[in-house]
């Protein structure tokens, strides 16, 4: 089964518990990875074969600078689930969010959710 990344998708968000991150704002960056049957779909050098990662990058990034949560985790599972729904064709999803300006005394580079989901072939 084939895999398509896009890595280090960088946008600024609103999202976070405290009103400081509500405020400012903080970069978040995105991965995500894409499962789909490249070896048996893809036979014609056409786009319309494959899945667009242009505009996979386009859905991510509507979503992401178009809603705030508090948690990136809740960030992380409704874009998991846009993508499941507007490309049924992917058979799994991996998307993993990291947060870099996190209010927590500690030297770390940064703070990453990671949630996984699948389109049901029934």
């Amino acid at each position: 089964m084939g895999k398509i990344r896009i890595n280090n998708m960088s946008f600024h968000t609103y999202n976070g518990v405290f009103p400081e991150e509500k405020r400012m704002g903080q970069r978040l960056e995105i991965d995500v990875e894409l499962t789909y049957p490249i070896e048996e779909q893809v036979k014609n050098d056409d786009l319309t074969e494959t899945v667009s990662y242009a505009d996979v990058y386009d859905t991510i990034e509507r979503f992401v600078l178009n809603h705030n949560y508090n948690l990136i985790e809740s960030l992380a599972n409704n874009v998991l689930q846009t993508l499941l729904a507007d490309y049924p064709m992917i058979t799994e999803i991996t998307l993993k969010v990291r947060k870099y300006s996190v209010p927590i005394a500690g030297i770390f580079d940064n703070i990453e959710i990671e949630v996984s989901g699948s389109n049901s072939n029934d």
